[in-house]
């Protein structure tokens, strides 16, 4: 009796829960899966493109901590409306942390801040950026030249454009997991 009630909650609670399991986005069909991180968020998925080419430290930085899990459960801890949804502080979340590793030194190319460019967020210096990066949502072109462009939106900037705003953001939407599309099963 007791084993049957146990196992008919079991089945009632698996079923009263929300489907947390995603299917992995489907990768454009020139992606390089070893500079393509695929980020599960609380709005759903997001596909963006590294640029090694432009910003090889940058970008390998961005490898190494999403295959450490570094940003699974990272709040977007500043969305601009307009502007810039913000994530990557895997220390603290509100935007104060950072890796464990060296700050990286500035990689600045000509490659324009548009609609879904990711960049490295940094402090005050221009050799200070770590773990933080942002997604703009339109033109940013005044950050042209003045930070580093690690990659860009390929697919699911409809989910980006969903984060919930605010500085900081109250009840923040997070990052579930974050991982080389190498690596992803």
């Amino acid at each position: 009796m007791i084993r049957s009630l146990i196992a008919a909650f079991a089945v009632t609670t698996v079923l009263a829960l929300p489907a947390v399991a995603q299917t992995a986005p489907k990768l454009p069909a020139n992606a390089d899966p070893q500079n393509t991180i695929i980020m599960q968020t609380t709005k759903g998925p997001v596909v963006f493109a590294l640029r090694p080419d432009i910003a090889p430290k940058h970008a390998e930085r961005i490898k190494q901590l999403a295959r450490e899990g570094y940003y699974d459960n990272v709040p977007f801890h500043r969305v601009i409306d307009g502007f810039m949804a913000q994530t990557g502080d895997g220390q603290y979340g509100n935007g104060t942390g950072g890796s464990r590793y060296p700050d990286l030194p500035a990689e600045f190319s000509n490659v324009p801040f548009k609609r879904g460019t990711v960049g490295m967020a940094r402090a005050q210096s221009p050799n200070s950026a770590n773990s933080q990066f942002f997604i703009t949502f339109g033109d940013a072109s005044f950050l042209n030249g003045q930070y580093t462009v690690i990659g860009q939106v390929v697919s699911g900037m409809e989910n980006v454009d969903k984060i919930k705003r605010g500085e900081p953001v109250q009840n923040p939407d997070k990052i579930v997991s974050m991982k080389v599309a190498a690596d992803a099963k």
